[in-house]
């Protein structure tokens, strides 16, 4: 039997339909704003401890957090309990977050890696960010281009950079790459790099390194150690759904899988058929580009 509207994701191996009667829940109604409560008050302290407790080796994070938050409890066994739970809530989160964003990631076609570096003779930091964010949301709504990235600092130096996952749409790239060779002061060697020279001028350096799809994994895995480093979020551009939306032929569908076989795996060139029962064609990126999405 046919699924109808289904939301497809990709894991990295397969496509994976999940048919509408499996869907986790939907949208939560807005709250009206609560007054501050003793829980409110126990939670924030908790976030602050628990962004603090970052710099320090994981071993030690839990009791730091723990000792941080006694005045807020009776007992340090209450401390140490609210620790593990919001620790365990913190994780839970986490986990759909990484999730989400492989599923986004996986969605799309990347063809950049991008770094851009502060350069003090332009800007100060605040205008650097500012400035950039602006020129890359222009872009993101005049060009088309998508992008997931992070800032960061360099270990040694503290310098700002921020570091990005591009898809950059064929003829919409501004200023010219060009190639320069100088040297990597880190791996004590001679590099060759593109920069751009649109951003060299207003931004100062940057690099634009071209990737193929073998190469997103460890791309991604490069943003997210630089998260774990420096306790920043990942920042979004463009049209980046966590799922496309169709349905499904009963041919298209080689067996159940998840959880009580709540999902089912398709085959690799499955028929895209979009919510008005319109055949689109065999999923290609081309074909699923316009497929109705959902998050």
């Amino acid at each position: 039997m046919p699924i109808i509207d289904a939301k497809i994701y990709n894991d990295g191996s397969h496509f994976i339909a999940i048919p509408p009667e499996n869907f986790t829940s939907g949208k939560h109604k807005k709250q009206p704003p609560k007054k501050a409560t003793t829980q409110d008050t126990k939670k924030q302290a908790f976030e602050t401890a628990y962004k603090e407790s970052q710099s320090l080796p994981k071993r030690e994070r839990k009791k730091y957090i723990a000792e941080k938050l006694q005045s807020e409890f009776e007992t340090a066994e209450q401390a140490k309990e609210y620790t593990e739970q919001n620790i365990e809530r913190k994780k839970n989160n986490a986990a759909k977050r990484y999730t989400r964003l492989w599923r986004k990631v996986r969605l799309q076609s990347w063809n950049y890696f991008v770094t851009f570096t502060f350069d003090s003779t332009k800007h100060d930091e605040t205008t650097f960010k500012e400035t950039l964010r602006n020129t890359l949301k222009h872009l993101v709504s005049r060009k088309g281009w998508k992008y997931i990235g992070v800032w960061e600092r360099s270990p040694d130096k503290q310098r700002l950079h921020f570091h990005g996952i591009f898809h950059i749409p064929e003829n919409a790239m501004i200023g010219k790459l060009e190639q320069v060779t100088d040297y990597d002061t880190k791996k004590h060697r001679k590099q060759t790099t593109y920069q751009n020279t649109h951003f060299l001028e207003r931004f100062g350096r940057n690099d634009f390194k071209e990737i193929c799809s073998r190469d997103i994994e460890r791309s991604v895995r490069c943003l997210l150690k630089y998260i774990e480093k420096s306790g920043e979020k990942l920042v979004f551009g463009g049209k980046l759904p966590t799922y496309i939306k169709g349905s499904i032929l009963d041919e298209d569908i080689i067996c159940p899988t998840g959880i009580d076989n709540k999902k089912v795996i398709l085959f690799d060139d499955f028929t895209c058929i979009d919510s008005d029962g319109v055949v689109r064609g065999k999923a290609t990126p081309e074909v699923l580009a316009q497929m109705p999405t959902a998050n």
